[in-house]
């Protein structure tokens, strides 16, 4: 778990610093692409947590929605809209596309911060 934690915190770092650079075609491509990395280090730290508590989910939708029921994360309707952008993103190429999810990026850096602090506070006192 410490591994992907560590993994996770620094791609989290990594989105952060670049959206808080200059808005240039390569920043943005790089924001998205680090937003993607971020995504799927969330999701998989919140199902490597879960598993160490016996439960087990196998899809980010599913994980997400256990995570909420164990206090994990808030039942925020940005975690559905990040999946969405993510698979948008990951799945096809489209200027007008990454302009509106870049767009939005800044609008998860809070829930990912959130859970970064949460999965923090319950290895502590695991």
């Amino acid at each position: 778990m410490k591994e992907i934690f560590a993994s996770f915190e620094k791609s989290l770092q990594r989105l952060r610093e670049i959206l808080g650079e200059e808005k240039t075609v390569a920043n943005r491509d790089s924001a998205i692409k680090r937003f993607e990395f971020t995504v799927e280090l969330a999701w998989k730290c919140v199902q490597k947590f879960l598993r160490e508590q016996e439960i087990i989910c196998r899809s980010p939708k599913e994980c997400l929605k256990e995570a909420f029921k164990f206090g994990l994360i808030e039942d925020d309707p940005k975690w559905f809209e990040m999946m969405k952008d993510r698979n948008l993103t990951v799945h096809t190429y489209n200027e007008t596309t990454a302009e509106e999810v870049y767009n939005r990026l800044p609008n998860y850096l809070e829930i990912f911060e959130s859970l970064k602090e949460k999965l923090d506070q319950f290895q502590k006192e695991l």
